[in-house]
């Protein structure tokens, strides 16, 4: 017996409807026609302060910040697969990305400093992807950076790193849609998502 999987996508995009809005989107909707329940965040249109470092989340796994953050972790542990999104900024991922991530100190906290299991075993394997634009032209070194952060996020979150999707030279909004197979690649890997196979608990 199979279960939908629930696909989280996070645009971290400061620009609505950009190239890696649109690639996401793409992304998400290949995922869809292939059977999962997806979710989609904007990043912009939420309020997700900094991580200001003052380690109370090493005493309970909780951030004392009050902002929208709160409404994120739940669904990075519940979904199946995370698809996060980001156009590159001097060689790494967007500040709202960012934000997002570093904020994830906590769940950091509650699985290397208080020894608790984030994820259910039940659960089974989740499985990541990275799709990202540059504007630069010199080749796939300019993602390398923001790879970094997304695996060691990924890895908090024992999320296996499946891949990615990463396209140069787009500097101007819309400049995705000019690509001759951008979209479409991205819309067949999502459709590419296997099939869960777990027995549903009655």
């Amino acid at each position: 017996m199979t279960r939908i999987g629930k696909v989280l996508g996070i645009s971290g995009s400061p620009r609505r409807d950009g190239n890696t809005e649109l690639l996401l989107k793409e992304f998400l909707r290949g995922a869809r026609a292939s059977g999962h329940e997806t979710e989609l965040f904007i990043l912009n249109k939420f309020k997700i302060s900094p991580c200001t470092s003052c380690d109370s989340c090493q005493k309970n796994g909780q951030c004392i910040i009050d902002d929208d953050m709160q409404l994120m972790y739940n669904r990075l542990l519940e979904a199946d697969y995370i698809v996060l999104a980001s156009p590159i900024y001097f060689g790494g991922v967007s500040a709202q990305l960012k934000s997002l991530i570093d904020r994830c100190q906590a769940l950091w906290s509650r699985k290397y400093i208080l020894k608790e299991t984030l994820i259910s075993p039940d659960k089974g394997n989740r499985s990541g992807y990275f799709i990202s634009t540059a504007g630069s032209i010199d080749g796939k070194n300019i993602f390398e950076g923001a790879i970094i952060v997304i695996k060691a996020i990924f890895h908090v979150l024992d999320i296996k790193y499946k891949g990615e999707l990463l396209f140069t030279g787009m500097e101007k909004k819309g400049d995705i849609i000019k690509h001759p197979d951008a979209l479409q690649t991205s819309f067949k890997t999502g459709m590419s998502l296997r099939k869960l196979n777990k027995f549903l608990k009655r």
